[in-house]
């Protein structure tokens, strides 16, 4: 029962930590893989799996704010717009910045809000949130 717990928080935290709200995934991921109770690949897996869904709804959210009447979802205009020049800028692949904060849950917001294909954008966001996942594995276990 203790282990569900601590992958419900993680994946609880990592999907809040993906939304437009103000939250860390990484201290989370931090104190499950110091505590060593359960394996690195299943903590990582959760956090990934967690995360990445929380990116989707963010490109969900974009994608039926591109169809809705201005105004009609609360989504912050100079954020948006900020993500959607970055977005335009960079294409498809500033995706791959979409672990960083601040910038990365507008950046899935403007994909969806411009189309990206979904494939593509969970491919790219994959890549970025695993990415990010392991490298704080590897600080934190000594891997580097």
């Amino acid at each position: 029962m203790a282990a569900l717990a601590v992958y419900a928080s993680l994946f609880a935290a990592s999907f809040l930590a993906a939304t437009i709200l103000p939250f860390s995934s990484e201290a989370v991921l931090a104190a499950a893989l110091l505590a060593g109770q359960q394996p690195w690949a299943g903590l990582i897996a959760v956090a990934s799996a967690g995360n990445i869904l929380g990116s989707a709804v963010n490109w969900g959210i974009g994608r039926a704010a591109a169809g809705a009447a201005p105004g009609a979802l609360r989504i912050d205009p100079q954020k948006l717009e900020r993500a959607e020049h970055w977005y335009r800028k960079y294409g498809r692949w500033s995706l791959l910045l979409s672990w960083v904060p601040v910038i990365g849950d507008p950046l899935t917001l403007a994909a969806g809000f411009l189309r990206e294909p979904f494939w593509i954008f969970l491919l790219l966001v994959g890549i970025a949130k695993i990415g990010r996942y392991l490298v704080v594995a590897a600080i934190l276990l000594n891997w580097i």
